[in-house]
């Protein structure tokens, strides 16, 4: 096993943890959060319907337009996209799942763009 499958596999037993005990509801949906290598993406999910009711990331028309380099500041735009997104559905409160990634970097950034735009969690 190399220490790619071996990282993966520790942070699929976080995210089992993590969401064991996190549930999305139509009032408190929740926020999920995927990293890869080069982008960033985020949903509102609704896991009663099994729906997602809000979708960012790094590859959508007004990040991309915007031209910024570096992917702490870029996670920080796609928080503020999906806050306002999220506020145009009329959702001010969610639940953060971090997808048993570190609360640190990116991740960390998108959560500070989404609370400074004015979503709650």
């Amino acid at each position: 096993m190399t220490k790619t499958e071996i990282k993966e596999q520790k942070r699929y037993k976080r995210k089992i943890r993590i969401r064991k005990n996190l549930i999305g509801t139509l009032e408190r949906p929740r926020l999920t959060i995927f990293r890869s290598l080069n982008h960033i993406y985020a949903q509102i999910v609704d896991d009663t319907n099994g729906s997602t009711i809000v979708s960012a990331s790094t590859l959508s028309k007004e990040i991309k337009d915007k031209q910024l380099k570096g992917k702490k500041s870029l996670a920080t735009e796609v928080g503020k996209l999906i806050a306002e997104r999220a506020k145009t559905n009329g959702i001010t409160k969610v639940a953060f799942d971090r997808n048993g990634f570190i609360y640190h970097g990116r991740i960390k950034a998108l959560a500070d763009g989404a609370r400074e735009a004015g979503l709650d969690f």
